[in-house]
């Protein structure tokens, strides 16, 4: 049996050129200094806890800075056709980097496909961000002391 793609799945909100003001004002405020409460239609109130409320900021800064918004569980499961398509990579190449144990992954019992955390991901893509980062420092410290490459 075919399983359904986990991302199309997910809530994704894009962001909306209108809001854009309220958003940038909501993503300075500190989860500590707020208190996020709903409002019903029968006009009853329901308090947030503020682990959601830290979740409403960092989105309404993704979404001032233009991102669209996904929301997934950290312990989601991904295929890594799935995991390739966060990372803006090709199957085959994260396919490589399971099999090197740069992203950790588990197969399936009694099967030969695997899944991969999406915490694994996003924890290899903040890697591969400080790298990339790392490496454009050198290159600017190379090119302000005017040394060859």
């Amino acid at each position: 049996m075919a399983r359904s793609s986990v991302l199309a799945g997910a809530t994704k909100v894009d962001p909306e050129l209108a809001h854009r003001g309220v958003l940038r004002e909501a993503s300075r405020l500190g989860a500590d200094d707020v208190q996020a409460v709903l409002r019903t239609a029968d006009g009853s109130e329901l308090v947030l806890p503020s682990e959601l409320a830290r979740i409403l900021i960092a989105s309404a800064g993704e979404l001032a800075a233009g991102h669209a918004v996904t929301v997934l569980a950290s312990e989601t499961r991904l295929t890594p056709a799935e995991a390739a398509e966060l990372l803006g990579l090709s199957r085959p190449f994260v396919v490589r980097l399971l099999d090197s144990g740069e992203i950790p992954s588990a197969h399936l019992p009694g099967s030969s496909h695997r899944v991969v955390r999406l915490a694994d991901v996003l924890a290899f893509q903040a890697r591969r961000e400080r790298r990339r980062e790392g490496r454009r420092r050198i290159a600017d410290t190379v090119e302000q002391a005017d040394l060859p490459y």
